[in-house]
């Protein structure tokens, strides 16, 4: 989903590197886990002032931020959201509020799809569905892998619990010693003794879902949403991964985008063209009137302010171009050709002659049959 920074830390968009840090200490301290334990909403309250303020803190991240209206340089993959805590307040006072282990745990992967939007999802922000395949939590174990109401794990015996073993080494510079991940619990500290009867032990079970994406209004093709927690499952208490929703615009019948403005193209006929006349326009906003001038040529532009689309993450909309296409007919009927010639002679035009080979053929016979008659017609008289 997409998350404006500025507002999660309550402060503008033009707030200085001392504001934005104030604040987020005021809010860090307000919203932190172990001031309001049990509260999930105010944990991931907390997850937010986190990722807002590891983009707005940063000037570089900031920058493509307020561009592009970016939510995708959250948070680095990796990083810890108390150790931007620590960074802020110190190791002494984090430390204190973090007095908690966190969980090892298995972090769910994160997973990209593809969303087909349209013109009218874009322009309003609405929020569509996605339909995504991936990993999600056991219902019957939750993810801890084991099965309830059993003594499901055990303490590895070989770490001890710790996830790391220990070697030592001799080389040229003395003893070394080295730490790497267990390997009979994978660094989680305990083993499955009873696997869970459902997902056999794995902790989480594929299907299909559907996620909610909502649309930033004015969105174009091209732009990419992150929504936190909305990839594969994690494992053993890890987080699930996240979802990034690659944003494609769908060909629209009538208008084409360009940026925040609509194009339409209108058809003209050459008597309105020359003598002017009105037409209904359609817009995403319903039917306009415009009236197009008495000698418009073809190829002009008219603009409706404001009824294109809006402009992402800036007030105010682009506008609804209408171009003009003259639109020269094909055939005419007997009576239209003999006013457009007549046209052409009173404006000096010179137009080829357009007569048919089959009236050329009449005329040609016409007029040799009018010469045979012509010595007889004569000679009548003298009869």
């Amino acid at each position: 989903m997409a998350a404006d920074y500025y507002e999660i830390l309550e402060i503008a968009r033009d707030a200085d590197a001392k504001t934005i840090k104030a604040s987020y200490r005021k809010l860090a301290l307000a919203y932190h886990p172990d001031r309001n334990p049990g509260d999930a909403g105010a944990e991931e309250k907390f997850k937010s002032i986190n990722e807002a303020y590891a983009v707005l803190s940063d000037p570089d991240k900031r920058s493509r931020y307020d561009r592009y209206g970016s939510v995708e340089e959250g948070i680095p993959m990796g990083s810890d959201i108390f150790d931007i805590f620590a960074s802020v307040f110190g190791g002494g006072m984090a430390g204190a509020m973090s007095g908690r282990q966190r969980g090892r745990g298995h972090a769910g992967e994160d997973l990209e799809v593809r969303l087909e939007v349209t013109l009218e999802q874009a322009r309003a922000g609405e929020t569509v569905q996605v339909g995504v395949q991936r990993y999600a939590s056991c219902e019957h174990c939750h993810g801890e892998r084991a099965e309830p109401g059993s003594s499901g794990k055990e303490t590895c015996a070989r770490c001890r619990g710790a996830g790391q073993v220990r070697g030592q080494a001799q080389s040229l510079f003395g003893t070394v010693i080295t730490s790497r991940t267990c390997p009979d619990c994978g660094g989680e500290g305990q083993v499955i003794t009873h696997p869970c009867t459902v997902c056999d032990g794995r902790g989480r079970m594929f299907k299909d879902d559907d996620v909610d994406v909502a649309l930033p209004r004015g969105i174009d093709g091209g732009y990419r949403l992150r929504i936190p927690h909305a990839g594969n499952a994690g494992t053993d208490g890890g987080l699930a991964g996240d979802l990034y929703v690659y944003i494609e615009m769908a060909p629209h019948p009538l208008f084409k985008r360009e940026g925040d403005e609509l194009h339409y193209h209108l058809d003209v006929g050459l008597a309105q063209a020359a003598l002017g006349a009105s037409f209904e326009i359609p817009t995403l906003d319903g039917q306009e009137r415009l009236d197009v001038p008495a000698g418009t040529q073809p190829a002009t532009q008219f603009r409706l302010r404001g009824k294109g689309m809006p402009r992402l993450r800036e007030p105010g909309s682009g506008d609804f171009v209408i171009t003009t296409n003259v639109v020269v007919p094909e055939r005419l009927t007997a009576e239209a050709r003999e006013l457009l010639e007549a046209y052409a002679v009173e404006a000096g035009e010179q137009v080829d002659d357009h007569e048919t080979v089959v009236e050329k053929v009449r005329n040609f016979f016409g007029r040799r049959k009018e010469r045979r008659a012509a010595p007889s017609e004569a000679a009548d008289p003298a009869n």
